[in-house]
């Protein structure tokens, strides 16, 4: 295989990713995103395959045990994946990503440091000669990414699953006094230490940046809330793309080095669409300075207030004399698994003559998307379906918004300067002329803040598992 033959699948298969991206930018055309991203990684894997045979054959290595190992690790690898993607729950995507993530921090680390061991190997230098220092640069800061992605994600991941008591993995902020110091000179001393390496090759200070790499990246993400996790999951993303572009400047791959800044700035982007949307600093995320005072859990209302709580069939009553309903999804709507029965209840009120529409919060559920996937598998049609922004004046008008396991999304707390959520953009369910929402119970949301919506004379409850509770309403309704 020729180099030039190389350099044009390589572009073959970075087209297909671009194209990938934009297929991915809308749920009408994201089949045919994920059918371009397979092909580009299909053609990007196979020839990455066949180079390290040539490399193999020009250096006089054993060719049969080199594709071995990459045979190995493509069918190890995909056989994992493809299990985990056919077995996961919808409520386990979000920890799914970050491990995926952490995957791909790992990688380039253990690339960076097997390029350091062997640059002969990379044809990063010949045998015996020192590693250029651009080169250095490019592993250190590859390296020192793919660290702080690695042990971040770990973290992230054990936050999203909620099932560890491991303190760290708990989905409250760990915060301790000099946090921000500390993190401000251990940032610092991987700095100096990655320029170190660059200028001496010195491999003692390489491992040094890496070591404090790791506990960076604990750091930056124990002291977020659990109502930040969405932009945790977009920033992760960002980085496991940067340190895969980081890696291919120093292995002079295109693919790699493509493939890695489409991911990290596309990830950057989201992540900036999601501080929008939380009213965070953009910046303040990426360096990791979020969580604390603004996401941090708040202690909400213990006293004991009334509300007016309600039957399925009251709600069914509401709903079938309505014109106009506007259902908002949240996390509780996937951990009930009820998004099929919600649009079952849809599709009745539709046949009744009532405008349905969903209302979707770019922070909803767990990650960016989780509500959107939701509905895609339950097939609601994607017309129905408006993000913030595009249905947020719609709300004075609709006779009924019903809230469906979603909390701070809708917490007219966002409104309240002083609250841990002031200024951060919330759906406007409170303007509808009546509210319905569904709840296990009166527990605040993964913000912690008690939610005024609940407690105003036009707001029902109906508390009770999501998919029951609709269940029921469906029949009613019938």
């Amino acid at each position: 295989m020729s180099m030039n033959l190389v350099a044009l699948l390589y572009l073959v298969a970075s087209i297909c990713f671009i194209q990938a991206l934009k297929g991915l930018s809308h749920p009408t055309t994201s089949i045919r995103g994920n059918l371009f991203g397979m092909v580009g990684m299909a053609i990007a894997a196979l020839t990455t395959a066949a180079l390290i045979v040539k490399l193999a054959q020009q250096m006089g290595g054993n060719v049969a045990i080199g594709l071995g190992w990459v045979l190995l690790g493509l069918v190890a690898g995909g056989a994992y994946g493809a299990w985990r993607a056919k077995t996961v729950e919808m409520t386990k995507m979000p920890e799914l990503v970050a491990f995926f993530h952490s995957m791909i921090g790992l990688a380039a680390v253990f690339i960076a440091i097997a390029a350091v061991t062997e640059p002969a190997a990379f044809g990063i230098a010949p045998k015996g000669s020192p590693i250029p220092a651009g080169n250095r640069l490019e592993l250190f800061l590859g390296a020192a990414i793919g660290a702080i992605t690695f042990s971040g994600s770990v973290i992230a991941f054990g936050k999203l699953s909620g099932t560890y008591k491991f303190r760290l993995f708990q989905g409250a902020p760990v915060v301790f006094g000099g946090q921000h110091m500390l993190n401000l000179v251990l940032g610092l001393l991987t700095v100096g230490l990655g320029l170190v390496f660059t200028f001496t090759g010195d491999w003692t200070a390489f491992y040094a940046m890496l070591a404090l790499s790791f506990v960076m990246g604990v750091l930056i993400i124990i002291p977020i809330g659990g109502a930040d996790m969405p932009v945790v999951v977009s920033m992760l993303n960002s980085y496991s793309g940067w340190a895969a572009a980081g890696i291919g400047f120093s292995l002079n791959n295109s693919m790699l080095i493509i493939a890695g800044s489409l991911v990290g700035s596309s990830g950057a982007i989201l992540s900036y669409i999601m501080c929008k949307a939380m009213n965070r600093s953009f910046f303040n995320v990426i360096l990791g300075g979020f969580g604390g005072e603004a996401g941090g859990p708040a202690v909400g209302s213990k006293e004991q207030r009334p509300v007016k709580s309600g039957s399925a069939d009251d709600a069914a009553y509401i709903l079938g004399n309505a014109e106009t309903v506007i259902i908002v999804p949240g996390y509780g709507l996937a951990v009930a698994r009820a998004q099929h029965a919600v649009n079952e209840l849809a599709e009745k009120l539709m046949h009744k003559g009532v405008n349905v529409k969903y209302a979707i919060h770019p922070v909803a559920g767990r990650m960016p998307g989780h509500m959107n996937v939701l509905l895609a598998e339950a097939e609601v049609p994607y017309d129905q379906v408006f993000e913030m922004e595009d249905i947020n004046g719609e709300f004075g008008q609709a006779d009924v918004a019903i809230i469906l396991g979603a909390n701070d999304v809708v917490n007219p707390a966002a409104l309240i300067k002083g609250t841990p959520i002031y200024g951060m953009p919330i759906l406007e369910a409170y303007k509808a002329k009546t509210v319905i929402v569904n709840k296990r119970s009166m527990a605040a949301g993964y913000a912690g803040l008690d939610n005024e919506l609940f407690y105003m004379d036009k707001t029902m409850m109906v508390f009770g598992d999501a998919k029951k509770v609709v269940e029921d309403m469906v029949k009613a309704v019938e």
